[in-house]
């Protein structure tokens, strides 16, 4: 057996219980349901329009505080939990090293964690709150772009990552130490025990956590479809319509679904690696054609700005009302529920790919590293977008204002290689959005099969038809705010789920402490 074979994860298999004998509840429950969604939707779009405002303004209004209070939460105990005297223990074996090299390792969680999102929102945020300020100052003034980069590196720093981390370490704890199934109920095994979690308790969480990972792949292909719909109309003018978004998603769906199906060494690693590269390919050109040293400046400013105001930023809400109740709605609380909602199936993945690593150099490389990986992406084109504003005096926030799809295109414009960058683009949303979707795929598989690692094909073929059908259905009756309001309703109940994989994991770690297991 060689030194990869023996740090290679085994199948992950769950208890036998019921479902392995007869139906499969956590598989055929959410089927049913998300089904019955895709139908009311196409039948009723009006209704269904209507029933999400309605949800979405509610759960803004009453649960906008425990969203934030959770996601605090999650920053402090991962950081907690790898300074702690944990943090030399190892995500598997005492003896198991890293199964992929760092640079690997690295593209594929990066891939998974932020996906699409980073390329749609990389110029779009600033220049959005650029023209519409969050913190009273001038609209269009330097006070507003400095806030604009602060906020914007404040949504994409150690919070998102650290939601992926609280359920990742548990996970990978949990599979590679105690050879427990790949399902976010082994979780709950040292809280409620192993009866329970083989029980209704357990498939409950599961069918929770698959819901979860719906809602997150779904928004995220929902604003691929858009951001790819408005780069081919910018470049070969092909309309921006729900027909040609709904192609785009179709031909998404095969691209991600055949990847996913291909495994993880022969499609998601080879796609998360080239996806890497061309991420650091566009970061590098416009870095070099875009406005160099303030884009440095930038940088600079934005993680003081950033680490100086984290505190405040992380705790303010809007008791009294106002203008910034509106930006929390639309913004942060709708981030903070995104990467709840990313979190079943990001911290599912990364926990696979995660086996031999130490809590310290997880906590590392999960939590700092890609949110400087992010600060330096909005330094870049945040940065140039807002250059073109302040200095070249070319107003661009108005067209994003409008359509925050347009923003990096409207940007690529008034700069040297535009167009090639603008294609190379469309490349790199392709292909972050499949890294994302073949990850969630994946996940789901594994969600609906008894926590197999290795799933069967046939389930991530349906998986992929189905995350298809639902965007398609939000974007045809609400757009965006549709897709905000999905994120926002998987969001709230695992939040709780979240919050116990914090209790649980240390419980855990305290247990097999006094066992000398550690």
């Amino acid at each position: 057996m060689t030194d990869k074979d023996k740090n290679s994860p085994k199948t992950g298999r769950a208890p036998s219980d019921s479902s392995e004998k007869g139906i499969n509840t956590v598989y055929i429950i959410p089927i049913i349901i998300t089904l019955a969604i895709v139908c009311w939707g196409l039948a009723s779009p009006t209704s269904f329009g209507n029933f999400a405002q309605t949800l979405n303004a509610g759960l803004t209004k009453y649960l906008g505080w425990g969203y934030m209070f959770s996601m605090n939460i999650f920053v402090l105990f991962a950081i907690i939990v790898a300074v702690s005297r944990f943090g030399s223990v190892r995500l598997g074996p005492k003896d198991s090293r890293p199964e992929y090299n760092n640079v690997s390792w690295f593209a594929m969680l990066f891939s998974a964690g932020m996906g699409v999102g980073l390329v749609f929102y990389g110029a779009a945020e600033p220049l959005f709150h650029f023209g519409s300020t969050p913190f009273g100052a001038a609209a269009g003034s330097v006070q507003a772009a400095r806030d604009a980069m602060q906020i914007s590196f404040f949504h994409w720093g150690l919070h998102p990552w650290a939601g992926y981390a609280v359920i990742a370490m548990p996970l990978a704890y949990y599979q590679f130490r105690h050879n427990t199934p790949g399902l976010i109920s082994s979780i709950f095994i040292p809280l409620v025990g192993e009866e329970k979690v083989r029980g209704s308790f357990g498939k409950t969480v599961d069918i929770l956590a698959i819901f979860a990972t719906l809602a997150g792949i779904t928004t995220s292909l929902g604003l691929g479809a858009l951001q790819l719909n408005s780069g081919i109309n910018a470049l070969f003018g092909v309309p921006k319509s729900v027909l040609v978004q709904i192609m785009i998603i179709g031909a998404l769906a095969v691209l991600y679904t055949g990847s996913a199906v291909l495994g993880i060494e022969k499609g998601i690693k080879v796609v998360a690696d080239f996806n890497l590269y061309i991420c650091l390919g566009l970061m590098i050109m416009l870095f070099v054609v875009g406005p160099t040293v303030p884009i440095l400046n930038s940088l600079m400013t934005g993680i003081g700005d950033y680490l100086s105001g984290l505190i405040k930023e992380s705790f303010s809400l809007a008791p009294y009302g106002g203008s910034y109740e509106k930006f929390l709605s639309g913004w942060t609380i709708y981030y903070w529920a995104w990467w709840i909602s990313w979190a079943p199936f990001v911290g599912s993945f990364i926990a696979r790919i995660s086996r031999g690593r130490t809590i310290r150099e997880f906590v590392s490389g999960v939590l700092i590293v890609p949110a400087l990986g992010s600060f330096t992406w909005f330094a870049i084109f945040g940065t140039s977008a807002l250059h073109l504003e302040l200095v070249r005096h070319i107003n661009v926030s108005a067209e994003v204002l409008k359509d925050v799809s347009v923003g990096i295109f409207e940007m690529y414009k008034h700069y040297p290689l535009g167009f090639i960058m603008s294609a190379v683009m469309l490349v790199l949303i392709t292909t972050f959005f499949v890294t994302s979707a073949n990850s969630g795929t994946f996940v789901l598989s594994m969600f609906s099969s008894h926590g197999d690692l290795n799933p069967p094909k046939n389930k991530m073929g349906i998986w992929g038809v189905l995350m298809a059908a639902l965007a398609v259905v939000l974007l045809i009756t609400g757009g965006l705010q549709n897709l905000q309001t999905i994120s926002l309703a998987a969001a709230a109940p695992f939040s709780l789920i979240m919050l116990c994989a914090c209790v649980s994991l240390w419980k855990a770690l305290t247990t097999d402490e006094k066992k000398g297991l550690l």
